[in-house]
């Protein structure tokens, strides 16, 4: 019995439980075989041909006695009942004729032995269905009854003579469920184990002697599933000791000055809890809390780590744009700058062109100034030479703009140019782009070609039985094969030794022997 001790001289701490709260206390836990271990019915006839091969001859022929005489008794039984039963059915209980009252006096005698043999048969596979044995009772009562009505008088006062006709027509069907009910009860007592048995059920004394407080215990029983009636005498004890011990504790008002906590057992009582599960419920409340404190906690810390991937990310991606657009920038700075550079050339030449025009005018002043001076002549002369040197210097000036023009189409020609080159840059890095997807993509094809290859030679080498080492030099010549095309001499010491875990000398060995395998023709 679980009980709680409790301190006088302190106040009550609250115990610890002495199971978890979700395992039911002994008696609930093991309460017997045939609870612990419903899906074993093969059992049942075993145990039923161990005990008739330990019956003694005279036993069995007893046994045997006995279950020739219930057949006998049922037969006889039946037999009584069909006829008496039929022949009232017809006169009394207006059934039309003598057949129908037959047939309905045969479906409640087979219908009887169907549910009695459903319930033998249930009782030795250790499944008993509780219930079955009311229609049983029933149908039974039902049968004694109108086997009883069937020698009641028609008329008149009854006499003691009709009193036992009536009995004695009843007591047949009454003999014969008393049969099938010792007989249910002696294979329930062959098929569970002795044990089982006792105190599996309220005593009948207990109703005779306390009806309420056993109608209470029964119905705990039923409520919680106690297996047993000791299981629920035990919780019921123990309940009231506690009770008594709070009492003892904090006097008649325990029930104001006792911790909550300590109380918990009588509140959830009439839910089925013990006591150990009630005071382990604020123990589970509180790691409940504190279970899901860590988990928001975790939480918390995975969603920060994550918000701080996704910013550095981010800055990642910035710095990446900016730097893609710094280096365009730079780039049409340049076209730009060289574009300026060539009209700033263009305009100093028209300038100094305009300039060299300007002067050639004036000096053609002065000399025609001085060749009136001079004399008529000379001014003619001078006058033609001067027209065929302004002639000379606009042509001079038509080359320098046509210049210009051509400079100016070479400035649009490099921006074009710039804009082309950017295009065939943009597409080189998408070319790049693709060609490593296509490198990675034959990367993971090689990868999963070298793992088939890798498992094919391990189930090779399985199937061959290899020793540890044999399977190593294996390895290390496929590592060869597959990382250093062949030439042994190439595969480092320190990546054998890392692969196959061992030293580098024994890693030597391995790549040596790998090599004699090569040269003999291993090939994966």
């Amino acid at each position: 019995m679980t009980t709680v001790t409790m301190p006088l001289d302190a106040a009550p701490a609250r115990p610890e439980p002495a199971t978890s709260p979700r395992t039911p206390d002994t008696a609930a836990a093991a309460p017997d075989a045939h609870l612990a271990a419903p899906d074993a019915p093969a059992a049942a006839p075993g145990a039923v041909r161990a005990l008739v091969g330990s019956l003694t001859r005279a036993q069995r022929i007893t046994a045997g006695t006995i279950v020739a005489a219930a057949l006998i008794l049922s037969g006889v039984g039946l037999y009584l009942s069909f006829e008496h039963v039929a022949e009232y059915a017809h006169d009394k209980l207006k059934f039309q004729s003598l057949g129908k009252a037959r047939l309905f006096t045969v479906g409640v005698d087979v219908g009887i032995l169907v549910l009695i043999a459903i319930d033998l048969l249930m009782a030795w596979l250790r499944r008993p269905i509780g219930w079955i044995r009311y229609p049983v009772w029933l149908l039974t009562g039902a049968t004694i009854v109108l086997n009883g009505a069937s020698a009641a008088p028609q008329t008149g006062a009854w006499s003691l003579t009709d009193y036992v006709a009536t009995f004695a027509h009843a007591v047949v069907p009454l003999l014969f469920i008393t049969v099938v009910e010792i007989g249910k009860t002696a294979i329930d007592r062959v098929v569970r184990p002795q044990t089982a048995q006792e105190g599996a059920g309220v005593p009948a004394a207990r109703w005779f002697l306390a009806p309420a407080s056993t109608l209470a215990l029964w119905r705990g029983m039923k409520l919680w599933a106690l297996p047993t009636y000791d299981a629920a005498v035990e919780r019921h004890q123990s309940l009231t000791v506690y009770r008594v011990l709070l009492e003892r504790e904090y006097g008649r008002g325990w029930k104001r000055k006792a911790p909550a906590d300590l109380r918990l057992p009588l509140t959830m009582a009439p839910y089925g809890l013990t006591i150990d599960q009630a005071l382990a419920l604020p123990r589970e409340q509180q790691e409940r809390e504190a279970l899901l404190l860590e988990q928001e906690a975790a939480a918390e810390v995975a969603a920060a780590g994550r918000a701080a991937a996704r910013k550095a990310q981010a800055e990642i991606d910035r710095l990446r744009t900016a730097g893609e657009v710094e280096a365009v920038r730079h780039e049409v700075s340049s076209s730009t700058q060289q574009a300026a550079v060539t009209a700033q050339a263009a305009l100093v030449a028209t300038e100094r062109a305009a300039q060299a025009e300007t002067v050639a005018l004036e000096s053609a002043a002065v000399a025609e100034a001085r060749a009136r001076k001079a004399a008529a002549d000379r001014d003619a002369e001078q006058a033609r030479v001067d027209a065929l040197e302004a002639a000379e210097r606009a042509s001079g000036i038509e080359r320098a703009a046509s210049q210009a023009a051509r400079d100016a189409l070479v400035v649009e020609r490099d921006a074009a140019e710039a804009k082309a080159r950017k295009a065939t840059a943009e597409a080189a890095v998408k070319r790049a782009a693709a060609d490593a997807a296509e490198a990675d993509e034959r990367a993971s094809q090689a990868r999963l070609r070298t793992a088939e290859i890798e498992r094919a030679a391990v189930e090779a080498e399985d199937a061959a039985r290899l020793t540890p080492r044999e399977r190593s030099v294996r390895r290390t010549a496929r590592m060869i094969l597959a990382d250093a095309a062949g030439a042994w001499a190439d595969l480092p010491l320190e990546v054998i030794a890392k692969a196959t875990g061992v030293s580098e000398s024994t890693a030597s060995d391995y790549r040596r022997e790998a090599a004699e395998l090569i040269d003999g023709g291993y090939r994966a």
